[in-house]
């Protein structure tokens, strides 16, 4: 993310960004944010933040967030050089610079949205600034090198709904991180522990079918399910089909 940053400083702000602490940070309902002058060291000095939440890693294009770090460093070039609006307000201000790097400002994060407001997404422009700097940087070496394994089912659907999904790979677009694992979206859950019993919430609860334990106990999840009970230590098996009942080891 460092490296990250210091490309589109230079790119797109013409190094002018002062430096400022990369955070990792679980928000609910929000890929990133920015922060004017949250820290300090023990000298008194002073640094921003910007914040980005890595449950969205795996399961957007790496184009789209690019597209959080740039946003957010927009905040920054305002805090430092322009006027800020009152609040989460997204001003006029902030939305000509988006558009001049090459991220139109949209509260739906898609063609047709509000140009200003409380609560803003973009997306990225076609043969913009923004989208040449990402071709630039997504090279055989850049990626980001950790993903979360198991966002929520909402994050997923997030992801599979935003803008970035239609650009090219040449700049970081299409596929998600996840797809280029070999891990399908659809089947990545989260353990959750009702009753004694290992279960999950899959992102997609359609076509749900019936397991069942050694001891009794049913569930209703995905066809590739796979699940261990914590009364009779038997892996759950798929009613009606022959199954290895061989424990599952949740990592």
């Amino acid at each position: 993310m460092q490296r990250a940053y210091d490309h589109f400083n230079q790119a797109l702000f013409e190094g002018a960004l002062p430096a400022c602490l990369i955070t990792l940070q679980r928000e609910k309902r929000t890929c990133g944010y920015f922060s004017h002058q949250r820290f300090a060291d023990l000298d008194g000095r002073t640094t921003d933040e910007i914040a980005l939440n890595p449950a969205y890693f795996a399961v957007v294009p790496l184009v789209e967030t690019m597209q959080t770090l740039v946003h957010e460093m927009v905040h920054l070039w305002q805090a430092h050089f322009g006027k800020p609006g009152r609040g989460r307000y997204h001003n006029g201000q902030w939305a000509e610079k988006m558009e001049a790097i090459g991220l139109m400002p949209s509260s739906t994060g898609k063609p047709g949205g509000q140009r200003t407001g409380d609560c803003m997404a973009d997306y990225a422009i076609e043969g913009g600034r923004f989208l040449r700097a990402c071709e630039e940087l997504v090279t055989a070496d850049f990626r980001i090198s950790w993903y979360d394994r198991f966002p929520a089912p909402e994050v997923v659907a997030a992801g599979q709904q935003c803008e970035a999904m239609q650009l090219s790979a040449a700049v970081g677009g299409g596929s998600t991180p996840a797809q280029a694992l070999s891990v399908a979206t659809s089947l990545v859950v989260r353990p959750t522990v009702t009753n004694g019993v290992v279960a999950a919430s899959a992102a997609n609860k359609s076509n749900r079918v019936k397991f069942t334990c050694d001891c009794g106990q049913n569930i209703w999840g995905k066809p590739s399910l796979r699940v261990q009970c914590l009364e009779c230590n038997a892996a759950f098996t798929r009613v009606g089909r022959d199954s290895c009942k061989k424990p599952q080891n949740w990592a």
